[in-house]
């Protein structure tokens, strides 16, 4: 499956999950139950997934985890908060560039509306 077409089921399952419980929740309950929802679409779903920083060959055994990697290729970094703010794109891009992966979607539970939680984050775009 494309990444887009991948982007755009994980999407709806997102709108889903927002839509039943709305905002105001921990990071953890829309976690579970986005990841509910994924696995009922038939996706292979990692929760909290190792992402490994390699330099100069070599792993330097310091780790991050992407909060859930969809079909090995797009990564959902979940937040919680008033506002995505730059910092929020940055850690979404280095993990992106970390995991070799070249889309991600970073979503924001704690919106009213829903559209103005989401940001769809390309690795490698010119």
């Amino acid at each position: 499956m494309r990444e887009n077409e991948l982007a755009r089921d994980v999407f709806f399952a997102v709108l889903k999950v927002h839509k039943a419980l709305g905002p105001g929740l921990l990071e953890s309950a829309y976690q579970a139950c986005l990841c509910y929802e994924l696995m009922k679409l038939d996706l292979k779903v990692e929760i909290e997934k190792s992402i490994k920083l390699i330099y100069d060959g070599l792993d330097m055994g310091v780790g991050y985890k992407a909060d859930i990697v969809v079909e090995d290729v797009l990564i959902l970094e979940l937040k919680v908060v008033d506002f995505l703010n730059d910092i929020h794109l940055a850690q979404l891009l280095s993990y992106l560039k970390l995991a070799d992966c070249k889309l991600g979607l970073l979503i924001n539970f704690n919106t009213t509306f829903f559209k103005n939680g989401v940001k769809r984050v390309v690795n490698g775009l010119k």
